[in-house]
């Protein structure tokens, strides 16, 4: 945590999430990733509780999962891709595939509701490969987000989220900001 407040990764304010719903914080890790000591280090303490025998390729959700689940890759010595939006939906792209059976760790910057790590196993699933597990630097759902695999993260905890229409912050007045890659429907 301490990482995370010296590069100014955990902001406070009123940010509308990836899901749609609001937040008082919100953790943008490229803040924490612009810099490849922390990230390097970061990564390698996550790996370090990942107990995969036989892991073969690590993926990530782009933009937020790249460097992550890159670092990840190094420090356990396997392969790196990621997936990304095309039309909307996940895609492997740039020549990036995975053979039938291969064992694959889905890797995160941020985990809420987890929606952008299950359109990657779904992605993995479909080329064939077998998702294994799953890594986050920070799990933002205090531990309830549940892959139907194993899920380990350096951070756990929980933060309020609240939908578009019962949200305190809105009804405060405090603006709305929109920190993540991801583009909200319509917008």
């Amino acid at each position: 945590m301490q990482i995370f407040h010296e590069t100014g990764a955990l902001l406070e304010g009123h940010f509308l999430l990836s899901s749609g719903r609001h937040s008082d914080r919100y953790f943008q890790c490229a803040r924490v990733l612009q810099y490849p000591d922390h990230a390097e280090r970061l990564c390698r303490e996550l790996v370090s509780k990942i107990n995969l025998p036989e892991l073969q390729v690590v993926t990530a959700p782009a933009l937020g999962g790249i460097i992550a689940g890159y670092e990840v890759a190094r420090a356990l010595g396997v392969r790196s891709i990621f997936a990304e939006r095309e039309n909307g939906r996940m895609t492997l792209r740039r020549g990036f595939g995975i053979a039938p059976g291969e064992r694959v760790l889905v890797v995160e910057d941020v985990v809420t509701t987890g929606g952008s790590v299950r359109e990657v196993m779904q992605v993995v699933r479909e080329a064939g490969g077998q998702v294994v597990g799953v890594g986050t630097l920070v799990d933002r759902s205090g531990g309830r987000v549940d892959f139907g695999v194993p899920l380990w993260s350096l951070v756990q905890m929980e933060v309020q989220t609240f939908a578009p229409d019962e949200c305190p912050l809105c009804r405060q007045g405090l603006p709305l900001v929109k920190p993540g890659s991801r583009q909200q429907p319509g917008a």
